[in-house]
């Protein structure tokens, strides 16, 4: 029998089925405000159990890619409301992933020009943010050096994660997903590569597990735990981050802090299918036996590897990115057995309008071409 498409509670909010759609920049929003075209783009895919949108950053200084829709103005909050409104309209459940990129960022979206922060002033080798170069055309520009944030500077960035889970929950959403993964802010005071530093929040696991830690607290205790969740990838290497001695060691930890607060969900992104090394064989099972809350997983799957994953017990969501992408409609077209299309690269991010974004067709809409 199929789990996929039972329906699953979240910490009290019904889900209709165990899909989710997974968050993607999609750098589709010119002016950095979640428009008419962000609205219907996941309007069109509230048949996912829960919609997680792509980051939004909390703050400018946050920020490391043009034309992502941010959460720290009135006018973005207004915008995001437009977007909850189509897809509750649609029957839908959706989070929004809250976001600060630390060091992969560039000076040229930085206030003022000023450079990016992080745990250390230490530049991510091989990192990149989309942003302008000297002749003010955006690309991939190669991230600025950071300068490492002042003891008392961290509670000011907590600070902004609260501010836009108050907004959040004032726009409609459901609830918030804190990004701790994939080589962002978070990741670089968890890890003891990138974080050197010598104060509270470095040194010892406990010292770099803090920030994390004292976010998710002051964020629940904004908008309760049940609708807080987490997003974390153990043993990323994305944008320059290494390996270190108590690695896993410190994802358990992760593991740990999170059993004892229990958010709405752990989030664990596997960085095998965006360029990066998977988890080491065994850990998975390792951080469930550790964290016995909801689990969602990410990294490359199909309906198949889904179901075997919901059976085996270890998950109980299935986050599902590039997918959704090209079909609106993946929960109906898995659970019915219909194609599912292969979006092209060139789809996935920037582009203006309707083009790559939200005119791809259902099966139905397919179909009805093809009968023509």
């Amino acid at each position: 029998m199929s789990q996929l498409f039972t329906p699953y509670d979240l910490a009290g909010l019904t889900l209709p089925n165990r899909a989710v759609m997974a968050p993607m920049t999609r750098s589709r929003a010119t002016a950095g405000v979640p428009d008419a075209h962000t609205a219907l783009y996941y309007a069109q895919r509230a048949s996912a159990g829960l919609i997680i949108t792509e980051g939004a950053p909390v703050s400018q200084e946050g920020n490391g890619y043009l034309y992502t829709p941010g959460i720290w103005t009135g006018e973005q909050e207004a915008g995001w409301a437009k977007v909850t409104q189509a897809v509750h309209d649609r029957g839908g459940r959706i989070f929004v992933q809250l976001w600060h990129v630390g060091r992969v960022s560039h000076v040229s979206l930085q206030p003022g020009g000023a450079a990016p922060v992080s745990a250390s002033a230490q530049r991510g080798e091989g990192a990149f943010s989309f942003a302008m170069d000297p002749d003010g055309q955006p690309g991939q520009q190669p991230a600025s050096t950071p300068r490492a944030l002042d003891t008392e500077e961290v509670a000011r960035v907590t600070a902004d994660f609260v501010a836009a889970a108050r907004r959040a929950i004032r726009a409609g959403f459901d609830g918030v997903e804190i990004h701790g993964a994939n080589s962002y802010l978070f990741e670089q005071f968890l890890n003891a590569n990138s974080n050197q530093r010598t104060d509270r929040y470095g040194g010892s696991i406990e010292n770099r597990l803090r920030f994390l830690l004292e976010t998710i607290d002051a964020v629940a205790a904004e908008i309760s735990m049940d609708r807080t969740g987490v997003r974390i990838s153990p043993f990323g290497r994305l944008s320059g981050m290494q390996g270190y001695d108590g690695e896993a060691e410190t994802w358990l930890a992760v593991a740990e802090a999170l059993e004892a607060r229990r958010p709405a969900y752990v989030h664990l992104s596997d960085q095998l299918t965006i360029g990066g090394e998977a988890m080491p064989a065994g850990f998975p099972s390792q951080f469930c036996k550790t964290f016995t809350g909801t689990l969602i997983a990410a990294g490359g799957f199909t309906r198949e590897t889904a179901e075997q994953a919901l059976k085996d017990g270890a998950l109980d969501l299935i986050a599902f990115g590039k997918p959704f992408i090209a079909n609106p409609d993946l929960v109906e077209r898995m659970q019915n057995g219909w194609p599912v299309n292969t979006p092209s690269r060139e789809a996935f991010y920037g582009g203006a309008g309707a083009a790559g974004y939200t005119d791809f067709p259902t099966w139905d809409e397919e179909k009805g071409k093809t009968d023509d």
